[in-house]
């Protein structure tokens, strides 16, 4: 009997150890072949804080998007010190607005506008579609994607660039597989390479607890469905 107990200490030890290490960012689900996507990249916020970037250097990234915007007014504090940031180090760079619900599209793109600077070098600006920290909404489906749809063609009319969709895997089922198939798609999926229905992905957000030198927060990791963002870069 005093076996069995032993065992299963063990057995619960081990899966709490385990536990942590995933929600730590120890151990992740996913692992992706950096021959077959050799381009790392990653997200950052306020919430990520100072950044030591000459630390962050040696960790060979090749693309950083920034978030600059959120829903009606908001702005990241730290948008301006991180753009300037990509730009002295080089990296390819962009921002991203987190789109609330509960603002109209319009409103959210002149939000935007008022703060990322035009950048024919840049990434083309990109919208986050979640439903994790967004506001409730009595919005209809249809007036959802219409309003989304307005706040991507201000975008694409001002900067030249056709705007990138940031969506988790929830929202894309919902309001994205049939629909907006003419923007290139950057998709969170923490458990398994993304396949998506009649289309392929452009970013893959694949970690969102990684730990990096020079950043002291949890950070996203991202790679690119090819060999180049050059693409992406083309102005109209």
């Amino acid at each position: 009997m005093k076996r069995v107990i032993l065992v299963v200490i063990f057995c619960v030890g081990l899966i709490s150890i385990a536990a942590y290490l995933f929600y730590d960012g120890r151990i992740r689900f996913n692992y992706p072949d950096r021959n077959e996507f050799p381009l790392l990249g990653i997200d950052i916020s306020h919430h990520q804080g100072k950044i030591d970037w000459q630390r962050l250097r040696e960790e060979k990234l090749s693309f950083v998007i920034v978030k600059s915007t959120e829903g009606g007014d908001f702005k990241d504090p730290l948008f301006n010190e991180n753009w300037e940031a990509c730009k002295k180090e080089k990296y390819k760079f962009g921002a991203y607005h987190f789109y609330s619900f509960c603002k109209t599209g319009r409103e959210q793109a002149q939000n935007f506008m008022d703060v990322v600077p035009f950048d024919r070098h840049s990434l083309p600006p990109s919208i986050d579609l979640e439903f994790g920290g967004n506001c409730k909404t009595t919005k209809t489906d249809s007036v959802m994607v219409s309003e989304v749809r307005d706040f991507l063609i201000l975008l694409e009319s001002y900067y030249r660039k056709r705007p990138m969709i940031y969506a988790t895997r929830e929202f894309y089922q919902k309001y994205l597989l049939n629909d907006f198939r003419d923007y290139p798609i950057w998709i969170r999926d923490i458990y398994r390479q993304p396949k998506l229905e009649g289309r392929d992905w452009v970013i893959w957000q694949f970690a969102n607890r990684a730990h990096l030198k020079g950043i002291n927060t949890y950070v996203d990791l991202n790679v690119v469905n090819g060999k180049s963002l050059d693409p992406l870069l083309t102005t109209f």
